[in-house]
């Protein structure tokens, strides 16, 4: 496809639904290539609204508010960046043919929340994933916990993101908890939660998978290399690129993630999750989009998992080389205010290798992730360090 010149009649507009720390990014790497782009988001002064050329505030699962702005801007590609949109809406904005949605309208719809991916994942494409049922009473969960599901397990919304309303229950006593915690961090009001059996994994990973056009002129699929990372409360702290894996699990990894984003079609890159025991391997959850743990690929790969994912929705040529073992480490609010500053960034950058990213986001909250810092070394271990490290000293204060 050709490209125009942004703010003209011969712009290419891609407008952005989420605006976050991932969306900035990707934002970005779009502007680089010529791209005119629209941000979206549900609160005014969102990271990628801070960079886009246009923006709009607008609640995403309001259908009405959302084709208005839809309609008004006219893009050519609608790409969805969080999983609380009206996906209906955007089966018939697919339908009317008045915008491409990326990867398509109906990956958008059945990975907005974990029962539909699930059910597709397990009982359609029979991958293995972790034992699960579905409630949407407090005496449902117990019932599927205690007909087979048992103890340990994790509950999750059926519709989240970054672990948010995810819990890990070791007994009965800690049903009521978990029920409750999942209904108030849900993106959208839902009584109905999942319940996973507990796999006893030796680590856990994303694989970040690119469906972009090939020299053949038809849609290939590209592997990045593995991302391990480490949560804390369902909350990813800490990744890092490459993941050792045994040569089985690795192609055990990549034919599990080809086959979930070949079923979901359209381009784009996909973060599908994996849990990893020896060498076999479980299908957890996708992404159709940048995945948080990804941030580290701003340091480790020669084009980021922004860059990959603006050129395949561009019909461009891709590139997955890593260049270095890299790391990325979380640097949260660790306040609720307006406004903050951050002090430190001298001591930071003055670790080998790193950089940082502050997002930008105009609230605080004790837990909010509010930059990453990046670093790449010769060996991933000491990335790891070099990014714990560079995160310790960027201090948020208050303004």
């Amino acid at each position: 496809m050709s490209i125009g010149t942004p703010l003209s009649t011969s712009a290419t507009r891609v407008m952005l639904l989420g605006a976050g720390e991932l969306g900035k990014e990707l934002v970005i790497a779009l502007q680089r290539l010529g791209v005119e782009v629209i941000a979206v988001d549900r609160y005014d002064n969102a990271p990628g609204m801070q960079v886009a050329h246009r923006s709009h505030v607008v609640t995403m699962t309001d259908a009405d508010a959302l084709r208005r702005v839809i309609e008004a801007e006219k893009p050519h590609m609608v790409v969805p960046e969080i999983e609380a949109i009206a996906t209906d809406l955007l089966l018939e904005i697919e339908r009317e043919k008045l915008a491409e949605i990326i990867p398509t309208a109906r990956a958008t719809r059945l990975t907005m929340d974990r029962e539909g991916i699930r059910r597709l994942a397990a009982e359609t494409l029979g991958l293995p994933t972790s034992p699960y049922a579905f409630a949407e009473s407090l005496e449902e969960l117990r019932a599927a916990i205690d007909n087979g599901i048992g103890y340990p397990c994790v509950v999750k919304p059926v519709m989240s993101s970054s672990g948010k309303g995810q819990t890990v229950l070791k007994s009965a006593s800690d049903v009521e908890v978990a029920w409750v915690h999942a209904l108030q961090a849900g993106r959208v009001a839902r009584t109905r939660v999942i319940v996973e059996g507990f796999i006893d994994f030796d680590y856990e990973i994303t694989q970040l998978t690119v469906r972009a056009v090939g020299a053949s002129g038809q849609v290939e699929t590209y592997f990045c290399d593995p991302i391990g990372h480490h949560q804390v409360d369902g909350d990813y702290v800490l990744s890092w690129q490459p993941q050792a894996m045994s040569p089985a699990a690795l192609e055990a990894a990549r034919a599990i993630a080809g086959r979930i984003t070949g079923d979901l079609g359209g381009r784009g890159i996909f973060g599908v999750e994996l849990f990893v025991k020896g060498d076999q391997v479980w299908f957890s959850e996708v992404s159709p989009r940048p995945h948080d743990t990804g941030l580290v690929t701003l340091c480790t790969q020669r084009l980021s998992e922004f860059d990959l994912h603006a050129r395949a929705i561009l019909g461009l040529p891709v590139d997955v080389t890593l260049r270095s073992p890299g790391a990325s480490a979380v640097i949260y609010g660790g306040m609720n205010a307006t406004g903050i500053a951050f002090e430190g960034l001298a001591e930071a950058l003055q670790v080998p290798g790193s950089d940082l990213r502050l997002f930008g986001k105009p609230e605080s909250y004790q837990k909010r992730r509010m930059g990453v810092a990046v670093a790449s070394a010769p060996t991933v271990d000491e990335a790891i360090e070099r990014a714990k490290l560079a995160a310790s000293r960027v201090q948020p204060v208050r303004a």
